[in-house]
């Protein structure tokens, strides 16, 4: 059962809130959650609620932009065969179809290189230098990767290859020999935001290319529909220069998408409806990385399609991916099944802190997804490991509070290349380091994972009556969008609610409630929808009272808007 922490204002908190209420006449809920999230003057949040292009940062502000733009201009000047190499996960493609995008009316002579997920491996490969050498290029711009590929780009430079390196992982201290490093992660960094993904440092390049150049913003801003992909789908913070990006790449999404990402749209049953950043994490997400995942798929099939300039290719390109994805979804279930008989036949699971588990035969291209799954249904960090290519290669996947990308890092001396964030790592070692790498990994995390974390925690904002819940609320909460890290949708919960005697099971297997809730505060009923919470029905007909936390929606049914809560959870009130 989840533990719902419930955010208590301070009193500071609450002065901000009136000061916001007074000055800009919010309701005062949504007053309250700006200043959670951190929006207190009112200047900060006309910003919030309105997004402006004007509030970007200057590119030229990230260390060795302008290297990377003197680098590019002389490239174009003179016409030299350009590169573009990105990793083969959503990040990596939309970076490389925006910059090729951009790029392509000032160049004849541009690439573009996916590595192979199962060839290759991730990041810069031996594969893919050659590739270049063998083409003539003389400039790679590498885009979501590239930040420890030290030997890989010190090897390219003997063979007179310059690199731009765009990439938003954690830096080394020790930089790779490349005309110019783009990472605002770096040391030395002073650029003011730097959870930008690897499309949202490409775009800063291009940014700072289309500025030297005195070219117009405005073919650069139609861009943003990628890097709200990417923004969602490598699940950065949507703060700052992020929600502004991410803000207006829906908005282009929403009016006028290019042709392969409407025809993504199409296929995934979103046409006509209004897109959100869930949308391109469970939906469009999904099936621009199921190319790169597949072994008979490939990441460049995907940035075909994102560069389609025909309706008919980009048809016919999104069916494929539509069918990668299909193909990965069984895959995943498969590999989820098979590592979870393995951690049924774990002696002590409730006592361990963390789970590693390993597979030679499980594919490699979804096994990230597997271990989010296993994190997911056992609520402690997930190792997941399989052979490719040699070695063992895997995905790590953590809960609140535990930096998995630190741990890995520890282990360091018995791994062969890592690299990623705090709550999600790739890795790969030697077979003959597998079980040190397995102990001081599940001993680590035994050390500094307590077991609180390893409750479910749902974070609720406020405990409201459900006559707060008003449709003009549903609206302004929606004007909080977009939602995701560091900008989370606002959880609300209510106490002693009950059922108005109207709510009944749905769903094909009667696995979910459709609730009809008052409370002593309201006489005409809240509509309200609980996915898979079947076994709280008998209590609920029983006309016990019980508590809930959930967030507000609006539901659009036959042309009409209503307000509908989406619960989260439900504690009977007699536990």
């Amino acid at each position: 059962m989840a533990k719902w922490n419930f955010r208590t204002p301070t009193q500071e908190e609450l002065a901000n809130s009136a000061r916001l209420e007074a000055a800009l006449g919010y309701n005062p809920i949504v007053s309250l959650l700006l200043v959670q999230r951190g929006v207190i003057l009112a200047e900060e949040a006309k910003k919030y609620f309105k997004p402006n292009l004007g509030n970007l940062h200057d590119p030229f502000l990230m260390p060795d932009m302008d290297k990377a733009v003197s680098r590019l201009n002389k490239a174009l000047g003179n016409k030299e065969k350009i590169l573009l190499y990105g990793d083969y996960d959503v990040d990596g493609i939309t970076a490389v179809s925006l910059v090729y995008k951009y790029l392509r009316p000032y160049s004849s002579t541009l690439d573009y290189y996916i590595p192979d997920r199962y060839d290759e491996g991730s990041g810069v490969s031996d594969k893919g230098i050659c590739y270049a050498e063998a083409n003539g290029v003389t400039l790679i711009i590498v885009l979501d990767c590239g930040i420890k590929a030290i030997d890989k780009i010190a090897c390219a430079k003997q063979k007179g290859i310059d690199f731009i390196v765009c990439d938003h992982h954690m830096a080394d201290e020790v930089l790779p020999d490349a005309v110019a490093v783009l990472d605002a992660k770096r040391m030395d960094s002073h650029y003011p935001y730097e959870h930008l993904s690897g499309c949202g440092v490409g775009f800063k390049f291009m940014q700072a290319f289309a500025q030297s150049n005195d070219f117009l913003f405005a073919e650069l801003e139609k861009l943003l529909e990628l890097t709200a992909v990417s923004i969602a789908s490598d699940i950065v913070p949507i703060t700052g220069e992020n929600r502004i990006l991410a803000y207006y790449g829906l908005k282009q999404l929403n009016t006028n998408p290019s042709l392969g990402l409407q025809g993504i749209i199409d296929v995934c049953g979103l046409s006509g409806k209004e897109i959100t950043i869930n949308d391109l994490v469970f939906k469009i997400g999904p099936r621009i990385n199921a190319s790169g995942r597949m072994m008979n798929g490939n990441g460049r099939e995907a940035v075909d399609l994102l560069l389609a300039r025909d309706s008919e290719s980009a048809r016919e390109k999104s069916e494929n991916i539509n069918q990668y994805n299909d193909e990965r979804r069984e895959l995943d279930k498969k590999i989820t099944d098979e590592a979870n008989a393995i951690i049924d036949q774990f002696s002590n699971i409730e006592n361990r802190k963390a789970i590693v588990v390993y597979g030679p035969g499980w594919e490699r291209g979804v096994i990230g997804i597997v271990a989010s799954r296993l994190t997911e249904k056992y609520y402690r960090p997930a190792v997941v490991l399989t052979q490719s290519s040699g070695f063992i290669t895997g995905s790590a996947r953590s809960v609140q509070g535990f930096n998995i990308y630190k741990a890995v890092e520890s282990c360091r001396d018995l791994l062969e290349n890592f690299g990623g964030h705090d709550y999600a790592v790739g890795l790969s070692l030697k077979k003959e380091n597998l079980e040190a790498f397995t102990e001081r990994f599940l001993h680590l995390a035994a050390e500094e994972i307590d077991t609180e974390q390893m409750i479910p925690q749902i974070d609720v904002d406020m405990v409201l009556d459900l006559k707060d819940l008003t449709p003009k609320l549903a609206n302004e909460v929606k004007k909080m969008n977009p939602f995701g890290p560091d900008n989370p949708k606002p959880v609300f919960c209510s106490m002693n609610v009950k059922d108005y005697g109207t709510s009944k099971l749905v769903g094909k297997d009667n696995e979910h409630i459709r609730l009809e809730l008052v409370d002593e505060s309201v006489k005409t009923p809240v509509h309200a929808i609980a996915f898979g919470m079947h076994p709280y029905h008998e209590h609920i007909k029983a006309m016990k009272p019980f508590n809930i936390c959930y967030t507000v929606e609006e539901n659009t049914y036959n042309g009409n808007t209503s307000l509908q809560l989406l619960i989260k959870d439900i504690k009977p009130d007699d536990i």
